[in-house]
């Protein structure tokens, strides 16, 4: 439909029926076979309400969105199509690695192919726009949803933020496997205070500007239809009634143009943070903000009417959010076609089907990193082996997110194991402890009931795994967390392993010296007591599908471990929110001050994390040569107009296996009229060598690398000293320095 006959048709509808379009309901609305109102029509919404509604949140199923489109275009007086909408976080069918496992994967390209690969499965069920990526910067590992980000670095956020973005979409919209992509949450709802779900955020404006906003600008500027609010404050204004943060940041200095709907029930919820008195004063802020459509509420059906007739309201604001709406439908096809992409047969075909397998599995590992090995990993085929632990037969690997996906589709991993061993094989096989212990409260986005465990199996449990490692050569104990014990709504205060799992730990670790640790986990955890007596450690966060074979072949030696930290790892909880990228202090605590009792430190624990971001070893050695550069003097004139120095590091396999090491580069800012970061992340390059294979990785440093927002609030380049470091890690010595005039 061209632009004009959109125009033509918001001018035919009434003031309510426009209003409705901006109104989305939840799959409750529409469970009832025969009509439309379901289960919430209870006085507050009306019977109009539910059958002109504009969207629905979590139906999905071809059959069931036929019928449900079918009997909703009978009620539509303008035969304008309804809109479904679902979180299709780390898969949809195929579930691949949660999105901080796609973080330390640093490979933007594949999770493209990801979300790809969902928005198909997604597309031909009847999903048409996806609540995804979220790219909320994340340094607080309490918070349970930093498993959706993909870390603490706003340079790696930002490309895997137009990465999904352009997976997700495809070339158009109108494409029949394509999906509308949704950034969220605008803005800064990775930082809660405390860690705590739905809590308060205080950022200052240049925190804000300089390291959050710059991945949703990202996602943006790669063409993103949608954007969610988020729960949160900014600057004591809730998100979704911060006219200047909607209409000045999102659509005036980012250019956003496409719909901004509410997280689930945000507008609501201004009332109790204290910002609106009512629900009138609600409907009023977050229009005004431009939040184009409430979700789950009912507030702008129920309120802004009254608000336009009473000429508090004008109604060209929601003729802009409404137009923006029927736009965003008319992109998707729907108008040609409500039922596009709807089909039972290719849902047969091409959900879980083996290319989607591969990708999955492809993707977990590549995202596992290995964190500590003293030599017993890989394992070879004639080792005498008990894996041990909860994971061991267990298919709760996908994360909290993959509601729609069954279980019953993952392998387990003692199912994988033998069929590889096969019959004779010295291996054997314990459940050891339960994930958590019976009566611990657990909930999340899908139905969850824990197995009921008695202190009798836990005791019998305990005893045939500490005889199974007293007679194997090494034990590799699958350990983790509860896939709901992160996600939405699960912060923790203590983020170490489960106690009934590190009584298990203690046990195997006394009966066997040679313990391999395998951790699933939505964060990063405190593994110091793990890294301390287990021999290695490696870490595969909520795989997906494929988890079971990626595991097998990654702990065998089948593929090399190639896997790095997207995000730090504490040493304590009390560390939080830790990150590389932190501000210099006017009383540094290095080497050489060490015994100095007046600098910013602890007194009982290190100022670093037991594992920094970028972190993540190989079943290989890499060595690297001193990092040059190709002159130590820039002009920043010239680099504003496109000038760039480059900066070399030569890196050789030094190891006995073929292997892949993620080259990264980091710069730093020595003196400026604000204080900058000790490193920042600005490349990096994955190189896979053959043992004794060397190759030089070269960076260019330009002006975008370089610039940062000034004390005069302009973006640019001071006159100054530079160091660029280019190594494996965050904590890289290997610098060379350089000075812009």
């Amino acid at each position: 439909m061209k632009p004009e006959k959109l125009w033509n048709l918001l001018q035919e509808m009434t003031l309510e029926e426009k209003i409705h379009q901006m109104l989305q309901l939840p799959n409750a609305c529409y469970q009832q076979k025969n009509n439309l109102t379901g289960a919430l029509e209870d006085g507050t919404l009306t019977r109009e309400m539910i059958e002109q509604a504009g969207s629905i949140l979590s139906v999905y199923g071809a059959k069931e969105v036929r019928r449900i489109q079918e009997e909703y275009l009978k009620h539509q007086p303008h035969g304008i199509p309804l809109l479904f909408m679902l979180d299709v976080i780390n898969g949809y069918q195929t579930v691949y690695p949660i999105p901080l496992a796609q973080g330390a994967m640093f490979d933007p390209a594949l999770s493209k192919e990801l979300a790809q690969m969902a928005a198909k499965e997604a597309a031909v069920s009847g999903v048409q726009v996806t609540f995804s990526p979220m790219v909320d910067l994340v340094r607080d590992a309490r918070w349970g949803r930093v498993m959706e980000s993909t870390g603490e670095d706003p340079y790696l956020n930002g490309l895997y933020a137009a990465a999904m973005v352009e997976g997700y979409q495809g070339d158009s919209l109108s494409d029949p496997y394509s999906v509308a992509a949704c950034v969220k949450h605008f803005a800064g709802y990775g930082a809660p205070d405390a860690g705590r779900d739905y809590n308060t955020v205080e950022l200052s404006d240049r925190t804000f500007e300089e390291y959050y906003l710059p991945a949703y600008r990202a996602g943006v500027d790669a063409g993103a239809a949608m954007v969610m609010t988020s729960f949160n404050t900014v600057n004591g204004i809730p998100a979704s009634g911060n006219r200047k943060l909607m209409r000045d940041v999102l659509r005036g200095e980012m250019g956003f143009d496409g719909v901004l709907i509410s997280d689930w029930a945000a507008i609501a919820e201004m009332i109790p943070h204290g910002y609106c008195a009512d629900r009138k004063e609600a409907a009023q802020r977050a229009l005004d903000a431009g939040v184009d459509i409430d979700m789950t509420t009912g507030i702008y059906s129920e309120q802004l009417a009254d608000l336009v007739r009473a000429g508090v309201v004008q109604e060209s604001l929601i003729d802009e959010a409404v137009l923006r709406i029927l736009t965003l439908k008319n992109e998707l096809g729907l108008f040609e076609d409500p039922y596009k992409s709807l089909n039972e047969e290719a849902e047969r075909q091409i959900h879980l089907c083996p290319e989607h397998r591969a990708l999955a599995r492809k993707a977990a590992e590549e995202s596992f990193v290995l964190l500590k090995n003293d030599g017993v990993l890989p394992l070879s085929k004639e080792t005498s082996v008990a894996y041990i632990g909860p994971y061991v037969n267990n298919r709760e690997m996908l994360g909290s997110w993959s509601f729609i996906a069954s279980t019953d589709t993952v392998q387990t991993f003692e199912e994988a194991a033998k069929a590889w061993y096969g019959e004779g094989a010295a291996v054997r096989y314990c459940q050891g402890a339960p994930v958590l212990e019976t009566g611990t409260p657990i909930s999340g986005l899908g139905s969850q009931t824990l197995p009921q465990v008695t202190e009798a199996d836990c005791d019998r449990w305990l005893r045939e795994a500490v005889e199974a490692a007293k007679t194997a050569d090494t034990v590799v104990l699958l350990l983790g967390e509860h896939r709901f014990q992160s996600g939405e709504a699960a912060s923790r205060a203590d983020i170490t392993l489960p106690d009934v799992q590190m009584r298990l730990f203690e046990a195997v670790c006394a009966a066997n010296d040679n313990v391999a640790a395998v951790i699933f986990s939505g964060r990063p955890l405190d593994l110091r007591r793990v890294s301390q007596k287990a021999k290695a450690v490696l870490e595969v966060w909520m795989p997906g599908t494929e988890a079971a074979s990626a595991i097998l072949r990654t702990i065998t030696g089948q593929c090399c471990p190639q896997g790095k930290l997207p995000m730090s790892f504490p040493y304590a909880v009390g560390q939080v929110p830790v990150h590389y990228n932190e501000f210099r202090t006017g009383r540094p605590l290095t080497p050489e001050v060490e015994a100095d009792r007046f600098r910013s430190r602890y007194l009982d624990i290190p100022n670093e994390p037991l594992y920094p971001f970028g972190y993540g070893l190989s079943y290989t050695s890499f060595s690297y040569q001193p990092v040059t550069i190709d002159r130590e003097e820039a002009q920043i004139a010239a680099l504003k107009a496109g000038d760039a120095l480059h900066v070399s590091v030569t890196v050789t396999n030094t190891g006995k296996v073929t292997g892949t090491e993620t080259v990264q580069l980091y710069l730093c800012d020595v003196a400026a009229s604000v204080v900058r970061p000790v490193k920042e992340l600005k490349g990096f390059q994955k190189v896979t060598l053959a043992p004794g294979e060397s190759q030089t990785v070269t960076f260019s440093v330009g002006f975008k690398e370089l610039s940062f927002t000034m004390a005069d609030g302009e973006r640019g380049v001071e006159p100054g000293t530079f160091i660029a470091y280019a190594g494996g890690d965050s904590r890289t010595p290997n610098a060379v320095s350089f000075v812009c005039r």
